[in-house]
C-alpha cells in the first residue's frame, strides 16, 4: 500500500521507514500489538494482534473491530511485517507494541513514521496456543474462588478439562467488559446486573475488576427470585465481596440510589431486555452489555407481503424476529447517543443465543440519528411490528 492519494503518506515514504521496524518484531517475544487512532475513512475502529500457535505454526491473530462487528484473521509469523505495514499508516495513526523486552509506540507523522521506545515492559511470556494456551485475562494458576465453586478451576487453579469451553466463554465476556471499563477508573464504577440468576459471571466480573484491575467498584445484581437473591448474598459474604449486593425485584421497577456506569443484561427473556435497555438509557449509563434471549414479541406480530418468504417457515421466522428485534434495539440506542456494536458472545456451536449488544455512551451525529430513525421506521412499516422498546422511548420520527 502506498497511502491514500493526496495524503501526507503518499509515495510510500512512511512505509519505507516503517518496514525495518516491522521486520524487527519477533513473534516469539511479542505480547500484543494495538492499532488505534484510525485514519479518516478507515473501516476499522481498532485492531489488536496477539501471538498464537495454529497446528504448531506460529502466527499472529488480528482482531479487527469495525463500527458494529469484530473479525479475526491469522497471519503467519513471516507475514507479520507486511500485515503491520498494511494497517499503518493506511488505516491508523498509531501502533502500540508490547514485547517481553520493551514497549514501543509508532506514530504516523507527515513525511514518515516516528518510533518511541517506552522502556521495559516486564510482561510475562505470552501463551500462544490457539486454543488451550491462549493468553486469558484470568490465567491458570490463580485460585479464583468463584471459578473453583463453579467447577471450572481445580483447588490449585487449573482448568478442569471438561470445563474448558466454559473457561473460554468467561474470559471472552471479561474481554468485552474490559474494553468498556478500562478508562473508567477515575472514580467508583457502579454496575447493575439485571436478571443475574445464580450469578457466576457477576462474581467473576467483580473479582476481575476489583482484585485484578484494582478498580473501586460496586455491583448490584437484580433477580425476581428471592431464594436466588438470598443464596447469592450468602456466597458474596463467603467470598468477602463487600461491594457486591443482590436484591429481589423487577427490571421494570428498579430505582438505583445514584448514578450507574455499566448495565449488564445477560439472557433476560423477551421484553425484559427492553426494560433493561430503557432504564440504562434513562440513567445515561456509560456502557451497556446485553445478550438478548427468547425474543417472542415480534415473532407473534410480524407479517410482510413483500418478504413473505422470510416468514413462511417457523424456524426461519423465529430467527428473523430475533434479528429484527436486536437491530431495532441497536438503532434505538444510536438515537439515544450510544455507539453500538453487535458481537459474538460465544461460538454458535455452544448456543444459538450468541449475539451481544455492546453500547458505549457517545454523542452521535445528527446524520447518523436520522439514518437510524429512517431504518427503524422502514422495518416497523414493512413487518407491521411495534416493539416494546419503541413504545417505551417513543417511536422515532
Amino acid at each position: 500500500m502506498t497511502g491514500r492519494p493526496g495524503s501526507a503518506f503518499a509515495g510510500g515514504i512512511a512505509l519505507e521507514q516503517l518496514k525495518p521496524f516491522a521486520e524487527s518484531i519477533d513473534v516469539a517475544g511479542l505480547v500484543k500489538l494495538v492499532f488505534h487512532a484510525p485514519q479518516k475513512g478507515s473501516p476499522y475502529k481498532k485492531v489488536v494482534g496477539r501471538p498464537v500457535f495454529v497446528r504448531r505454526a506460529a502466527m499472529v491473530q488480528f482482531e479487527q473491530f469495525t463500527e458494529k462487528q469484530a473479525f479475526h484473521r491469522n497471519v503467519p509469523a513471516e507475514g507479520l511485517a507486511e500485515a503491520v505495514c498494511g494497517y499503518l499508516p493506511e488505516h491508523f495513526k498509531k501502533l502500540s507494541v508490547q514485547t517481553r523486552q520493551a514497549d514501543y509506540d509508532v506514530y504516523a507523522v507527515p513525511g514518515g513514521v516516528k518510533v518511541v521506545r517506552r522502556g521495559h515492559a516486564e510482561a510475562a511470556a505470552p501463551d500462544v496456543g490457539h486454543d488451550r494456551a491462549k493468553r486469558y485475562l484470568l490465567p491458570e494458576g490463580a485460585v479464583v474462588e468463584p471459578l473453583v465453586d463453579l467447577g471450572v478451576f481445580t483447588a490449585e487453579g487449573k482448568v478442569v478439562k471438561a470445563k474448558y469451553d466454559k473457561y473460554k466463554q468467561i474470559n471472552r465476556f471479561l474481554e468485552l467488559v474490559d474494553d468498556v471499563t478500562k478508562d473508567m477508573g477515575e472514580r467508583k464504577i457502579r454496575i447493575v446486573d439485571f436478571g443475574c440468576g445464580k450469578s457466576y459471571l457477576t462474581f467473576i466480573l467483580y473479582y476481575y475488576l476489583k482484585e485484578v484491575c484494582r478498580f473501586d467498584i460496586s455491583v448490584v445484581g437484580l433477580d425476581l427470585k428471592r431464594e436466588i437473591v438470598d443464596h447469592c448474598n450468602a456466597v458474596a459474604g463467603k467470598y468477602r465481596y463487600e461491594d457486591l449486593k443482590f436484591v429481589a425485584g423487577d427490571i421494570k421497577d428498579y430505582v438505583p440510589d445514584g448514578d450507574i456506569d455499566v448495565v449488564l443484561c445477560l439472557h433476560a427473556c423477551d421484553t425484559a431486555t427492553d426494560f433493561a435497555l430503557y432504564n440504562a438509557i434513562r440513567w445515561n449509563a456509560r456502557a451497556i452489555l446485553a445478550v438478548p434471549c427468547c425474543q417472542h414479541e415480534l415473532n407473534r406480530q410480524m407479517r410482510t407481503d413483500t418478504y413473505s418468504i422470510l416468514t413462511k417457515y417457523g424456524v426461519v421466522k423465529e430467527r428473523m424476529a430475533a434479528l429484527l428485534t436486536d437491530v431495532i434495539r441497536a438503532n434505538l440506542l444510536e438515537l439515544n447517543d450510544y455507539e453500538v456494536q453487535m458481537l459474538e458472545f460465544v461460538d454458535f456451536e455452544h448456543s444459538p443465543k450468541n449475539l451481544l449488544i455492546r453500547a458505549v455512551k457517545k454523542a452521535m451525529s445528527g446524520a447518523a440519528k436520522e439514518r437510524a430513525a429512517r431504518e427503524i421506521d422502514a422495518v416497523l412499516k414493512e413487518y407491521h411490528v411495534e416493539p416494546t422498546l419503541c413504545g417505551l422511548l417513543g417511536r422515532p420520527t
